[in-house]
């Protein structure tokens, strides 16, 4: 968890041709603005902020002005992000002066470097989650999102029918609860019976005299055939085999349909 397999730092450069990586990266602007190319879309940044991008996602970046920064790829980080997005440093730098200490240990020759670079990726992980967890939602967003929460479990959930229900248009909270949240309402509900159906697969005693029917039944779904194709799409594994698998609490294979971009 928290692997940080690569650490480079730029100190000017005008723009980066379309590329991809196996691994998360984690670009920290250090000076400087630009912005991120996502198939089309843009995610701009500017001296502070730090852009997070999944692996096998394709981007550019590019600046009239030039920009610097310290980037690192990482495997296997402990987050629950599955868009690019950014996120600000807070004005003590704290999160800046993990990415410096990251670069150091990564050069450096000294015998522990290994064993401090593991925990300034564990750092720089729960920096990131701990201020992802600081942006505040219009009050419209953060109330889908506290219905979804308080609901997700239930099969019987109508998701377009509570946001039909309130006095905006349907496809302006579609878009906006995008825009704030990284994905769809309806893929952020997805998400949440997805990750009660690995759980509940792991830790539950009696998961395994449960049926797959049970199982997509308890965490919302109506559909089990659905339910096992949603979950081997994000989990890389039928549910039936994710227990002994090796892949608990490893980050989700890649989806093709997730949405790519993240504005704050």
């Amino acid at each position: 968890m928290n692997d940080i397999t690569y650490v480079g730092k730029l100190t000017m450069k005008y723009s980066i041709s379309l590329h991809a990586h196996e691994s998360w990266e984690f670009v920290y602007c250090t000076g400087g603005s630009g912005a991120f190319g996502f198939d089309g879309e843009t995610l701009a940044y500017r001296e502070g902020d730090v852009v997070i991008i999944p692996p096998m996602v394709p981007h550019t970046n590019g600046s009239e002005d030039g920009f610097q920064n310290i980037h690192i790829n990482m495997v296997s980080p402990s987050l629950c992000f599955i868009a690019p997005l950014v996120i600000s440093d807070d004005p003590n730098h704290f999160l800046l002066d993990a990415f410096n200490g990251a670069y150091f240990q990564f050069y450096s020759d000294r015998k522990e470097a290994a064993a401090l670079l593991s925990l300034y990726g564990d750092l720089i992980s729960c920096y990131l989650a701990a201020y992802r967890t600081g942006v505040t939602l219009t009050p419209v967003v953060a109330q889908i999102e506290n219905n979804i929460i308080a609901n997700y479990a239930d099969s019987s959930y109508e998701l377009d029918a509570y946001m039909r229900s309130l006095p905006f248009s349907y496809d302006y909270l579609r878009k906006l609860f995008q825009k704030e949240m990284g994905v769809t309402p309806h893929r952020y509900l997805v998400d949440k019976r997805l990750k009660m159906a690995a759980e509940l697969l792991v830790t539950d005693d009696s998961a395994g005299a449960r049926t797959i029917m049970d199982i997509a039944f308890l965490c919302g779904f109506r559909d089990s055939l659905y339910f096992s194709k949603m979950f081997k799409k994000r989990y890389g594994v039928a549910p039936r085999n994710y227990p002994n698998s090796g892949r608990v609490n490893t980050v989700p294979v890649p989806d093709a349909e997730s949405p790519r971009i993240r504005l704050l």
